[in-house]
């Protein structure tokens, strides 16, 4: 195997530029959390994967953000710390994606429901969390993690590449699951998409329900767009850390471009944030109730509501004959918006 490349020197704009991804990676997951918290009837079996996922994401926000922000030189033991955290969190996160995509899989096309849904969420949980932290204790004992000199990631630690079977590592750590995940991934969405395909067709077919019909395509037509977003996102935000990985193993010295170190920093942080993105803020009834919580906190919507003038007036006063109300109408219809 060729001997790695030279380290990788992150300049200040590069290092600010992923601890913001980081910081909003974790201000995403926090949100996801927060709105599973607030609203109990928002709690289904798809989003309660969505927290763990989440916790998933935020653990490796914070664990990548001490990273960028210490900017190791040499082994530490916060470096292994650090290292084995990230490692957990980020490894977990992989196999949460895949058990959502999964489960949106069985619960579309197999129609799986009942009691089986306990006992597939346990198995969620022995995989998603088991294998992760059995491999990272492993790691940990071995002394396989370590100062990587930014060469296989952007300031973080990981595996040391002084390790003789590092790539074994590598792979067991993280790029192995990841390369699965971009197979795995868009297949699940191609069986639920042709299922979805399938039976708008077979409902159109009744002439009567016409109705119906379009109902089913304007809903399916939204979910189709969110399932697609699962692995488009995934695949464009991870890519880069696998072509990064790639060319360390090559000896290249395009490892340290700064276009490609800046896209593998975002791309391994700001997974929190893209999902936060798409399943709250592309969210209608999570977007609304937000909004609406944050109209209510805000304390200038009270101060317009209490109104110097006196009392509001009724929202449709009378109407004098030969007197045009239209103007006076839409003043007095926007508070009330």
């Amino acid at each position: 195997m060729p001997p790695p490349a030279p380290p990788t020197e992150l300049v200040p704009s590069e290092r600010a530029v992923v601890l913001l991804s980081c910081a909003l990676s974790a201000l995403g997951s926090g949100l996801l959390v927060a709105t599973h918290a607030l609203w109990p009837d928002l709690r289904s079996r798809a989003r309660r994967l969505l927290l763990f996922l989440s916790l998933a994401d935020l653990l490796s926000a914070a664990s990548y953000f001490y990273g960028v922000l210490q900017d190791f030189e040499g082994p530490s033991w916060d470096c292994v710390l650090q290292g084995a955290l990230s490692t957990f969190a980020n490894t977990s996160s992989f196999f949460w994606t895949v058990a959502i995509a999964l489960y949106l899989y069985l619960s579309i096309v197999r129609t799986s429901r009942g009691p089986g849904d306990g006992r597939l969420l346990w198995a969620f949980h022995v995989v998603s969390w088991g294998i992760p932290l059995v491999i990272t204790v492993a790691a940990v004992t071995l002394k396989k993690i370590g100062y990587d000199a930014s060469d296989v990631s952007v300031g973080w630690c990981w595996i040391d590449l002084e390790a003789e079977d590092r790539v074994l590592w590598m792979l067991l750590t993280g790029k192995l699951w990841e390369m699965l995940a971009y197979v795995t991934l868009p297949v699940i969405y191609l069986l639920i998409r042709k299922h979805i395909n399938r039976a708008r067709e077979a409902l159109s077919e009744y002439r009567p329900l016409v109705s119906q019909a379009h109902q089913l395509q304007r809903r399916t037509s939204a979910a189709d767009k969110k399932l697609a977003l699962i692995p488009l996102i995934f695949v464009c935000l991870r890519i880069w850390s696998t072509v990064r990985f790639v060319l360390t193993l090559c000896g290249s010295p395009a490892v340290r471009t700064p276009v490609l170190v800046v896209l593998h920093g975002i791309g391994n942080t700001f997974q929190g944030g893209a999902n936060c993105i798409t399943f709250v803020l592309c969210t209608r009834t999570v977007r609304t109730r937000l909004l609406s919580l944050c109209s209510c906190c805000c304390p200038q919507a009270s101060a317009a509501a209490e109104s110097p003038l006196g009392p509001p007036r009724p929202l449709r006063p009378p109407q004098r004959a030969g007197e045009s109300q239209g103007p006076r109408r839409a003043v007095d219809e926007l508070p009330s918006t």
